[in-house]
């Protein structure tokens, strides 16, 4: 998680970029607060945004001005039983609200009542911990699979993912779908693109990073960013939201197991 505040008040617009995790936006602000537009439909403060870019691909914005918000990215085999839902979630926005009634109104309380982004962090993991253990969460052979797709940064082929679980393909496709809400290969697709747009946003040529991502050619990289960004490469590299990434989150999640610890806390201003 990451706490972010602007402290200054012109307005703020940045435009998202689709990612491996279901992403919280928690409203602490005080006024204007926070507006995620996408597909021209406007959710006024604190949303999740779910996996896969349907929402993205026309642009999707997080709008506002003197927003302070709280960022949080749950990988979604911890979403399904943070947030309550799954394959409703993909590709879509929705209010925090909507999914835990009033309770996203008290968390918003809590979180606003301190100014302390320690003592926020404190509370947000407090707060999922308890929803995490009190509900269920996803098989463990589908979560199994995401870790093993979020690790190889979607190089896996989901055939022999299948045959090392030891589920058919029909089985890991079905399970997976309906728990998750994206079918395998789209996962494996989503996650290797987030790998190639943090590559391009470094500074990377687009043909060294089709060939370190796992595409075939500097053409099927372009396909793949224009499917989820609706952008070329080049205005995907400049992308504000992919530049702040690295102050953010400075630690890669690809190198953690399934027993690390769930939370990352950093702050961003």
């Amino acid at each position: 998680m990451a706490g972010f505040r602007q402290r200054v008040p012109a307005r703020m617009d940045i435009a998202m970029v689709a990612h491996p995790s279901v992403t919280v936006l928690v409203d602490l602000s005080e006024k204007d607060g926070l507006v995620h537009n996408a597909h021209g439909r406007c959710e006024h403060g604190s949303v999740v945004v779910g996996l896969a870019p349907g929402d993205f691909r026309a642009g999707g914005r997080v709008a506002g001005r003197g927003v302070e918000c709280l960022q949080i990215r749950l990988s979604p085999v911890v979403a399904v039983a943070v947030l309550g839902a799954s394959t409703e979630l993909g590709g879509t926005v929705v209010s925090l609200e909507a999914l835990w009634g009033r309770d996203a109104g008290r968390v918003e309380d809590r979180l606003r009542a301190t100014a302390s982004w320690d003592e926020r962090f404190t509370i947000a993991v407090d707060v999922l911990r308890r929803r995490l253990d009190d509900r269920p969460s996803v098989d463990p052979e589908v979560a199994f699979a995401w870790w093993r797709m979020y690790t190889s940064q979607g190089r896996v082929r989901v055939g022999g993912l299948a045959d090392e679980m030891g589920w058919s393909r029909k089985r890991l496709w079905s399970r997976f779908r309906s728990q998750i809400g994206l079918t395998p290969k789209r996962a494996t697709q989503l996650v290797r693109f987030d790998h190639a747009a943090h590559l391009l946003a470094a500074g990377n040529a687009a043909a060294r990073v089709a060939a370190a991502s796992g595409y075939v050619d500097q053409s099927h990289l372009h396909r793949e960013v224009k499917a989820f960004t609706g952008a070329t490469p080049t205005v995907l590299a400049a992308a504000p939201w992919l530049a702040i990434d690295d102050v953010a989150w400075p630690t890669s999640f690809a190198d953690l197991t399934p027993s690390s610890r769930p939370f990352h806390q950093v702050r961003a201003k």
